[in-house]
């Protein structure tokens, strides 16, 4: 199969197993994948095969339903939600002080299709996850005074119930962090530990941290996602 980047046009080609992958996606769920060219996100659903694989045919147009146009009352009402998010675009929460060592982090997982978010307190960010089903969240050791086991953000994490915090790539930065030291992440209840002097390269860090990621616990949090639903 191949396809084409629209960030720069240039053609890729992707493996029987992402092939197997967009097949299996649900009417109107969407595959987000890294450009291995320019590195920004690839947006394909389960028609960028049948398009490919038979680019004349076409269905007949009795078979063609399309979608109920969009409700725009607001566009008279003047009323628009702000925070309001498309629901198939993952999101990320970050607890860090404002600065460049945040604006780096944004940067990288932007580059990655994430939706950057960001609270200035515990409580702040402990409400957030309350109402929001966030798809990773980042938390630097330095967000506030005290040690990590004293974050009451941290503890909220590690309380959190399964059937939620399954789902969540929980990243943590600190100067005492050994990049990529899974044994590390795993005895800090996180998926990820990142070193602060390796935050510039948090873009490359990510992209091989989360397809492993994946590989590993994909299918089974399918399964369970099934399961609990």
């Amino acid at each position: 199969m191949i396809t084409i980047c629209k960030n720069c046009n240039k053609k890729l080609t992707l493996s029987n197993k992402i092939k197997k992958g967009i097949a299996q996606l649900a009417p109107g769920r969407l595959l987000r994948l890294p450009c291995p060219q320019c590195g920004k996100a690839i947006v394909l659903d389960a028609t960028s095969i049948a398009s490919e694989n038979n680019p004349s045919r076409t269905l007949p147009k009795k078979l063609i339903r399309p979608p109920s146009p969009p409700d725009i009352s607001w566009l008279k009402e003047g009323v628009f939600e702000e925070e309001e998010v498309v629901e198939d675009i993952p999101q990320t929460l970050i607890l860090i002080q404002p600065g460049p060592d945040r604006d780096k982090v944004t940067e990288a997982v932007e580059s990655i299709g994430y939706q950057a978010s960001f609270a200035e307190s515990d409580e702040e960010a402990i409400g957030k996850m309350q109402f929001v089903n966030y798809a990773s969240v980042i938390l630097h050791t330095d967000f506030r005074d005290g040690t990590l086991e004293e974050s009451p953000f941290h503890q909220f994490m590690c309380d959190m119930s399964m059937l939620k915090r399954r789902f969540i790539f929980y990243i943590l930065i600190g100067s005492e962090f050994s990049t990529l030291y899974d044994l590390e992440a795993l005895s800090n209840s996180a998926n990820l530990v990142v070193n602060t002097e390796e935050i510039p390269e948090l873009l490359t860090i990510l992209r091989k941290a989360i397809p492993r990621y994946e590989e590993l616990f994909g299918s089974l949090m399918a399964e369970l996602n099934a399961y609990s639903g």
